[in-house]
């Protein structure tokens, strides 16, 4: 029978007051007393909520198999986000947990990288200073079980799942180890595990590299650290942000770390419906790198927080933007709890680079377009093969292991051994650029 527009029936005074109970505190009495005026932008539709209720009841009732209301009700709210945009969505207490753990890069476990070697689940390697390296485990271990648990046939994530836990709780680990007879067990408590997003090495002397892979609340941190490192083997002469394949992360990560590299000017503003929504944030005088050349690597899964870096640099005339066009991602997510383990993703503002740009579905266009590849020699050029680059060469005087690993690795990785002879193009011709002073008038 369906539901009388008169009012409210039993079905739906349970759904709203378990769907909406804030709305319905505010909510006009005479808005519900008649639902053919046009509705309020505060006021809810009578007419669909009756509807809802009657398709929740109907599932209730006459659906093959019994569906308890808070599946049916989860459902609904994950069905409402997802046609809004691919980001908004709503968070279980488990996805809440791993949002929060990625971008706080903190979470309990024991401190190993793995991955699956011949359908075996293998330590990469253990991470310095954490319980697994304590405990001894070794590159190249095989985990058999995790406690009670075999790990064959788990996936990837299943098994990263059984290892973390609360600090402070113990898990047994059953690994197998090379040039062994039989597995042995390990016991080994859990703790905090921080990981870091960003790592920094020289590619030559004078110019660094510094990698982001994701942006945490404390990237901006440790790229101010990795910076002091770097200065710590020699002036720098130049440097390569490496953004490339960086999903992106928290906007408050991104700005400070594009303001390691600028001393004045816009690094991003955002706008939305909301007024807390409207944000602008600027770079501060004091800052980590303000001089040194700059090269920012990009390509397509270059996205979001790591888009705001690029474009404000590339805005500020701070750097040269190389690689290939971004992702795209222009809009900006606000986590909103509901109670204490679930949440609510929503996309709140889109944002803008200092001068005006909306990057949404266009993504950041570099100065300097270079596709990833492998540099090879072609044949009949007349180029010819140095004793260097024979595998196996005899080692010269003044040449080390690490960096003849660095000279294959820079011939593998064809964007940045380019983002390199740039660097080097730049100090001998002693260009520099002006920032952009001036933030838009208006973005409209």
């Amino acid at each position: 029978m369906p539901l009388s527009p008169a009012g409210l029936n039993a079905p739906l005074r349970r759904l709203t007051s378990a769907l909406l109970p804030v709305a319905l505190l505010t909510l006009p009495l005479p808005a519900l007393a008649a639902p053919d005026a046009a509705p309020a932008d505060d006021e809810l539709p009578v007419a669909e909520i009756q509807a809802f209720a009657e398709v929740f009841e109907r599932i209730k009732r006459a659906y093959v198999e019994e569906v308890d209301d808070a599946t049916l009700l989860r459902n609904a709210m994950r069905g409402m986000l997802s046609e809004l945009d691919p980001h908004s969505t709503y968070l279980d207490a488990e996805d809440y947990q791993s949002l929060q753990e990625s971008t706080q890069g903190e979470f309990g476990g024991v401190g190993i990288e793995v991955g699956k070697r011949d359908g075996q689940l293998t330590v990469i390697t253990p991470i310095d200073d954490t319980p697994a390296s304590r405990a001894g485990l070794e590159a190249q271990d095989v985990i058999l079980r995790i406690d009670d648990t075999p790990t064959e046939g788990l996936s990837l994530q299943e098994a990263v799942d059984l290892m973390r836990g609360d600090p402070g709780t113990e898990i047994r680990l059953t690994i197998m180890r090379q040039g062994e007879s039989a597995p042995r067990e390990v016991s080994i408590e859990r703790e905090i595990i921080r990981t870091e997003s960003v790592k920094q090495e020289l590619l030559a002397p004078g110019y660094g590299y510094l990698r982001i892979s994701q942006f945490q609340t404390r990237t901006g941190q440790q790229v101010v650290e990795a910076l002091e490192t770097l200065r710590e083997e020699g002036p720098l002469q130049g440097l390569v942000l490496d953004l490339r394949n960086n999903p992106g992360g928290v906007l408050q990560a991104a700005v400070e770390v594009a303001d390691a590299f600028l001393d004045h000017g816009l690094i991003v503003y955002t706008e939305g419906r909301l007024p807390d929504s409207a944000m602008r944030f600027s770079a501060h005088r004091d800052t980590a790198a303000p001089e040194v050349p700059l090269v920012v690597l990009i390509n397509g899964g270059s996205a979001s927080a790591a888009e705001i870096v690029a474009g404000a640099l590339q805005d500020q005339r701070r750097g040269v933007v190389m690689g290939t066009e971004s992702f795209g991602k222009g809009s900006v997510q606000q986590i909103m709890p509901l109670g204490e383990n679930e949440a609510l993703k929503l996309t709140t503002a889109r944002y803008f680079t200092p001068s005006g740009r909306s990057i949404q579905a266009l993504g950041i266009s570099p100065d300097v377009e270079v596709v990833r590849g492998r540099l090879e020699v072609a044949e009949n050029t007349g180029l010819r093969v140095r004793e260097a680059d024979l595998e196996g060469h005899l080692a010269g005087n003044g040449e080390s292991d690490e960096r003849s690993e660095l000279s294959a690795r820079l011939r593998d990785d064809y964007q940045l051994g380019e983002a390199l002879n740039l660097l080097k193009a730049l100090n001998v011709l002693g260009e520099r650029g002006t920032a952009v002073t001036e933030p838009p008038a208006s973005s409209e």
